[in-house]
């Protein structure tokens, strides 16, 4: 029994960090997409997944910016997963409420349109990291590790998923030449 990809019981995901390379939940379908508004940033401070409260790491975060588009992918979930999938998306992504659960329209690779969910930055919350240069960023992704690996493997993994998909990302490739260099892998 074949479903229409645009029924509207059905969940799609939008991801731009490490749920393109570790989504954690069944889906039967992924599209590149684009969102429009946001930029892919490390602007949050990690204090679970890729850090500690007293040496905190950094993960991405949609940061709204309206004159910016994130590239990234759609995942969809059949209807009948959709709340299992969403509750473990929230436990995932919602555990200290940094980010913000939204659900925004994103652009898929043929010009049609879905309504995603998306996990965008609380600027307001105490872990968004505000304006940060290149360097400060590779320090701390440099030393940093947390309860899911250190937080080099997050920013590697989620470059490496973007490469294979063509997109190309000059900040998060210069964060890792610099990574490198300072962990002495270059």
């Amino acid at each position: 029994m074949d479903q229409q990809p645009d029924q509207p019981e059905d969940l799609w995901v939008f991801a731009y960090g490490s749920l393109l390379w570790k989504p954690g939940f069944e889906f039967v379908e992924q599209r590149r997409a684009s969102l429009s508004g946001y930029r892919r940033s490390f602007c949050m401070w990690s204090i679970h997944h890729r850090g500690t409260i007293d040496d905190p790491g950094l993960v991405l975060a949609l940061d709204p910016d309206e004159s910016s588009s994130c590239e990234g992918m759609v995942f969809r979930v059949e209807h009948s997963l959709r709340e299992d999938v969403l509750a473990y998306l929230r436990e995932r992504e919602l555990v200290s409420s940094a980010y913000l659960e939204r659900f925004e329209q994103v652009k898929l690779s043929d010009g049609t349109q879905v309504e995603a969910v998306a996990y965008v930055m609380d600027r307001s919350h105490s872990q968004y990291t505000g304006t940060m240069s290149v360097e400060e960023r590779a320090k701390i992704i440099a030393r940093s590790s947390g309860g899911m690996g250190p937080n080099d493997t997050y920013l590697f993994s989620t470059l490496e998923q973007l490469l294979k998909m063509g997109v190309a990302d000059a900040e998060m490739s210069e964060i890792a030449r610099l990574v490198q260099e300072i962990n002495g892998q270059s």
